[in-house]
């Protein structure tokens, strides 16, 4: 079981001492091989470090010529590992910034070891004293975001300390992201491909206020909102379309000739149609990125529609027969806008899991 190669990657950006005291207590432990990823840091502040880092503690320095970004030294760091190391199972990432120890490291690989298929997370406990304001509400909100918005239900989105197994690294070498965002990436990716998430407390540990910290909680996460933004916009257009709709069929059919139905009725399902072809599509494709099967989605989403359309006219029938004083639009609102988000869960979930 311990012949398994997991090297450790840490990824650094004008790093201090408390890299070169990682490197030491991993040397220590016996915890190799180690690569270390120069993400553009300047040769003439930093490059003893890494240096240092090469002859002094043996480890492997992967450079890049101009910051990258993090998400990119990761990737490039995968990249080396996957071709280098036939017999590795995973890697363990960690932060140079002094935040994780030898212990913990230890604790993520145990259980790598244990759980080849599973993304390890290394999770801090936000509710210890000590922890820098911005550090807790950024990560608490996002935390609480992701789990609504997106469906992955972690204690800690922004832990640098994981294990990732070699299957799901070199899906990720084809991941967005660059920077930070890439880690947010990798968390959404799990739900796409059924890879689970198992978590590992750790030492909370912030030194000088987090202020070596380059992570920028609202514009790192952006990829999370994101899915939810695109969601409204997609509904809010497809409203649009098919209220325009609806006014140009009215046009056309108001003073036709006979038929099948009345042409206020025939209009709302000629506009409901073609507006819903355009919802279904622009979802499918663009907001939930959808996998399976385009018709058994397409299916999915027209019983959906059928079932919150019945939903909104005996929800409001029912509503407004309790408060028949309050006109029948102003009880819709509150009615549609609780089905929108039952929507956005099923579609999510169900229709283009």
């Amino acid at each position: 079981m311990n012949n398994y190669t997991i090297p450790i990657i840490i990824p650094a950006y004008e790093p201090d001492e408390k890299l070169i005291t990682l490197l030491d207590e991993l040397k220590n432990a016996g915890l190799f091989p180690v690569i270390v990823v120069d993400d553009g840091s300047d040769k003439s502040s930093f490059g003893h470090l890494f240096e240092e880092a090469k002859d002094k503690y043996g480890a492997l320095v992967l450079r890049h010529a101009v910051n990258m970004g993090k998400g990119r030294a990761l990737k490039d760091a995968f990249n080396y590992c996957l071709n280098e190391y036939s017999d590795m199972i995973g890697v363990i990432t960690a932060d140079s910034d002094g935040q994780h120890t030898i212990t913990d490291i230890k604790r993520i690989k145990a259980e790598l070891l244990e759980f080849k298929d599973s993304l390890i997370l290394g999770c801090r406990n936000f509710d210890e004293s000590g922890i820098p304001a911005r550090s807790v509400f950024g990560n608490k909100a996002t935390n609480k975001v992701m789990g609504a918005l997106a469906g992955v239900k972690v204690s800690d989105t922004q832990t640098g300390l994981r294990a990732i197994p070699a299957e799901f690294m070199k899906y990720l070498l084809n991941e967005k992201g660059e920077r930070f965002e890439f880690e947010t990436n990798m968390l959404l990716a799990t739900k796409t491909l059924g890879i689970p998430i198992r978590e590992v407390e750790i030492q909370t540990i912030y030194l000088e206020e987090n202020k070596s910290s380059h992570f920028r909680p609202i514009r790192d996460s952006a990829m999370i909102y994101a899915i939810f933004v695109k969601f409204i916009i997609s509904s809010l257009s497809a409203s649009v379309l098919d209220m325009l709709l609806f006014a140009l069929f009215c046009r056309i059919l108001k003073n036709a000739g006979q038929l099948p139905v009345g042409y206020i009725m025939l209009s709302t399902v000629m506009a409901r149609i073609i507006s819903a072809i355009y919802n279904f599509s622009i979802n499918y494709k663009v907001v939930f990125k959808g996998h399976g099967s385009r018709l058994a989605a397409g299916l999915k989403y027209a019983a959906l529609a059928v079932v919150i359309m019945l939903l909104s006219g005996y929800g409001v029938t029912f509503f407004h027969g309790m408060i028949p004083s309050v006109p029948e639009v102003v009880v819709k609102i509150p009615v549609d806008c609780i089905l929108f988000l039952l929507s956005f869960f099923i579609q999510r979930e169900v229709v283009y899991k």
